[in-house]
């Protein structure tokens, strides 16, 4: 037989007796390589077997495969005739029971805890009354109900939920793409972007909560800038995403009732605070109104303040009412010293010599009137703008003109060359010849 022969043949042997086999032990020089493939050993006290993981199976892992873990590995044996050795190609790897995922569970607290993710330091303060809460869970289970019910007893806000798988293969990488979607919404888009971030599930033993677990969620609530709250379980169940989370609620029910508070007990205390504001207001009312009144005692009598004011008004008075007396005697006494001196014969000398001036240029101005000149069978000339014609030169330059009578105008128009005699005067008719004048129609015969 050749080499190849030999190691075919056993290769054969080996997968035929061992086609399927399920192998418990502890995980040693795990690694992923660059293609995505997952290898590793499985040991117990006394012996090795190595085993590889092919990348469509390594990546639907539940938890992150590190050395110490107990697992259990289904898969089957086969050779690799290259370094003539057996191997496990295993579909499925799970860890072994609940200690053994507890001692993860430990290990990953303590190396994540390391990097201060769990620090209080990191923790952000609940907003006090958000107007939309964002909710990473089950569309379909319970505790969404119970979180919508418990919101809408207390304070109704918007609820906006990002359906995910809680538990299983998956679920993981779902619950941690959700925390970052909702940190990645803009503030004013199309979906509000959350005030506060719930994520939250029902209660389970240690597998069912191992999502929660992972390093892939955790980072992702380690990193979100909105405030959280972690509601995974009852209140005795504790994941590494309590320890993340800004707050954790022992319940979702909890969670609601942490992220807002009871709407009526806000009305109360809005009106406890009005109360408090509008006494404070009177009490200050009260307070200034009794230091004005005693501050006004003090002040000087109303009366007392205006006398001196109402006697000098009273003295200014009488002053000048003396003033005027006194200035109209004044003025009496000098009018009827300059009427005195007056003379009615004077005043109608000079009335009848104005009078005569006054009616000898009115006659004077009938005279030189053009107007009175028209009435004696003159004419004015005028121009079409009204202007005074004295020329034959600007009588023909002006072309039409106006005759001015003492009756009316006349329009006429001025031509070139002689004036044309005036027309003879139409000669009367013949009388019938044997007509005698004066009579009617003569005698025919």
């Amino acid at each position: 037989m050749t080499v190849s022969q030999l190691s075919a043949a056993i290769k054969r042997t080996v997968e035929d007796g061992f086609s399927r086999v399920r192998v418990r032990g502890e995980l040693s020089g795990a690694k992923r390589a660059a293609s995505g493939h997952f290898y590793a050993a499985l040991k117990d006290e006394n012996a090795l077997i190595d085993m590889v993981m092919w990348k469509g199976q390594a990546a639907r892992l539940a938890f992150r495969p590190e050395d110490g873990i107990e697992v259990i590995a289904t898969g089957k044996l086969t050779t690799y005739p290259g370094r003539s050795k057996y191997q496990l190609v295993v579909d499925t790897l799970e860890i072994a029971g609940e200690g053994a995922l507890m001692l993860l569970f430990e290990k990953l607290k303590a190396r994540l805890g390391g990097e201060g993710l769990f620090d209080r330091e990191r923790k952000q303060l609940l907003p006090y009354l958000p107007e939309v809460i964002g909710v990473v869970t089950s569309p379909t289970g319970a505790v969404i109900r119970d979180i919508l019910h418990r919101l809408a007893d207390r304070c109704p806000t918007r609820v906006i939920v990002w359906p995910v798988l809680v538990q299983g293969e998956g679920a993981a990488a779902q619950v941690a793409n959700a925390v970052r979607g909702f940190d990645a919404l803009a503030p004013g888009g199309p979906v509000p972007r959350p005030d506060l971030v719930i994520v939250a599930r029902g209660g389970g033993s240690i597998e069912d909560l191992w999502a929660f677990n992972e390093e892939v969620v955790v980072r992702a609530i380690a990193d979100c800038r909105i405030a959280t709250i972690s509601a995974v379980g009852h209140e005795t169940d504790v994941t590494l995403a309590d320890y993340v989370a800004d707050v954790r609620a022992p319940t979702p029910t909890a969670a609601a009732e942490m992220a807002v508070p009871v709407r009526a007990e806000l009305q109360a205390q809005l009106a406890t605070w009005n109360g408090r504001i509008i006494g404070a207001a009177n009490r200050q009312h009260a307070l200034r109104g009794e230091r004005l009144a005693a501050l006004a005692r003090h002040l000087p009598k109303r009366e007392a303040l205006y006398a001196p004011q109402r006697q000098r008004l009273d003295d200014n008075g009488d002053r000048l009412d003396r003033a005027q007396r006194h200035r109209l005697a004044v003025t009496g006494e000098r009018l009827a010293t300059r009427a005195g001196a007056l003379r009615p014969a004077l005043l109608t000398r000079t009335w009848d010599r104005e009078r005569a001036k006054i009616e000898g240029l009115g006659r004077l101005l009938t005279s030189l009137d053009p107007r009175a000149l028209l009435s004696r069978g003159y004419a004015m000339v005028r121009d079409t703008g009204g202007a005074i014609v004295t020329t034959a030169t600007k009588a023909r330059d002006a072309g039409h003109l106006r005759l001015i009578f003492a009756d009316g105008e006349v329009p006429v128009a001025a031509i070139d060359g002689d004036v044309p005699p005036p027309p003879k005067p139409a000669r009367k008719p013949s009388p019938p010849h044997g007509a005698s004048p004066g009579r009617g129609q003569g005698e025919l015969f």
